[in-house]
């Protein structure tokens, strides 16, 4: 197995053991989720250098930074990262340009001034670089923190609830450049939130957490449509959808997006033809039926095959996961409706969405 990204890691704490072994992608933003308490900012500082796990090994890139069984502990100056903390941290005294051209001073790597450059133009503070740190909002404080982050060329990128702080006009205005960077740079990210919002517009990889243990983790449409799946993402199960805008009805002002699989209507947001986009089905907002819908008011109807079935909460209800093309939905029906319909794994049956919604 590949170490290019690898983190295993024991940490004791007063009311539970951190325990982690993780593999993860070399590219894109790996969430940590879970509740308040859950060691998700213990794993990034581990990761960090800041504290020093047991048992532990920590791979970036192919570097080893941490090794506890070869003796090898690399400090947190030597280790290649950045790291962008709730608050943004500025310096007051300097200008914006004079923070970001701190961060130059940890650069390990060569043409750091580029990677300055680049920064400054992902994260759209060119017009910033004179003004002192106190004229600068929340929002504007914490892209000017990642670009200084940046600066640094690390190989590893880490985000402890960067929004946190912020209002959620200002969370609105920042989520799109977390976006930029996500869908960008090149270099993986580990990004801590307990926000339902950050995980479904932000995360690739997501890794779940609850008293220090691992409850899933995996690409993040798997690990959300899972039948046993720990997230409840917003008011209800659901699925997350990776589509493109394909068309546009101006008479009818609805969206076209085309996903892996077949396509959904929806109100048209004004996202441009061709724009990538994250949709969200709830599995309350999905019915399934075992022949083509006609003479229906649900517009959104697609062919698939039942995967799996498994008991709701409520005895009365079954979740039903569907797979359509690569992607994947959650059917919350009622057991009565489920017998009735001869459902089973591996028949093949129609899909209705009743409700979708635009995360991105």
């Amino acid at each position: 197995m590949s170490e290019d990204f690898h983190v295993r890691l024991r940490l004791p704490r007063a009311d539970f053991d951190l325990q982690v072994d993780l593999q993860l992608p070399a590219r894109g933003i790996t969430v940590l989720y879970g509740a308040s308490g859950s060691g998700k900012t213990s794993v990034l500082r581990c990761v960090a250098g800041l504290e020093r796990a047991q048992s532990a090994r920590v791979v970036v890139a192919g570097e080893v930074w941490q090794d506890e069984a070869a003796s090898v502990f690399l400090p947190t100056h030597r280790r290649a990262l950045g790291y962008v903390f709730q608050e943004a941290s500025l310096f007051d005294h300097l200008d914006v340009r004079g923070n970001l051209h701190y961060g130059l001073r940890r650069a390990r790597a060569p043409g750091a001034e580029l990677t300055l450059h680049t920064a400054v133009q992902l994260l759209g503070i060119a017009d910033l670089l004179g003004r002192r740190t106190h004229q600068l909002s929340g929002g504007e404080r914490q892209r000017v923190a990642m670009a200084r982050a940046l600066a640094t060329s690390p190989r590893l990128l880490l985000l402890d609830e960067p929004m946190a702080a912020l209002d959620a006009a200002r969370r609105q205005d920042i989520l799109p450049w977390l976006e930029r960077m996500r869908d960008e740079l090149r270099i993986p990210m580990l990004y801590v939130t307990h926000s339902a919002e950050e995980l479904a517009r932000l995360a690739d990889h997501l890794v779940v957490l609850e008293r220090g243990r691992v409850r899933a983790q995996g690409a993040v449409q798997e690990v959300l449509a899972a039948i046993d799946s720990p997230v409840i993402v917003g008011e209800d199960m659901g699925a997350l959808l990776a589509g493109v805008v394909a068309e546009r009805d101006a008479r009818w002002q609805l969206l076209r997006v085309r996903f892996d699989g077949g396509s959904l209507w929806l109100r048209d947001s004004g996202v441009p033809l061709g724009h990538a986009v994250r949709l969200r089905v709830l599995a309350r907002d999905v019915s399934l039926t075992t022949v083509e819908p006609q003479q229906t008011s649900i517009q959104n109807h697609f062919p698939c095959e039942i995967e799996s079935v498994a008991p709701d909460a409520h005895p009365s209800q079954v979740l039903v996961r569907v797979r359509c093309g690569a992607s994947l939905l959650l059917a919350r029906i009622t057991r009565r409706a489920y017998a009735d319909l001869g459902l089973q794994a591996g028949a093949s049956a129609w899909v209705q969405v009743k409700s979708v919604a635009l995360v991105q």
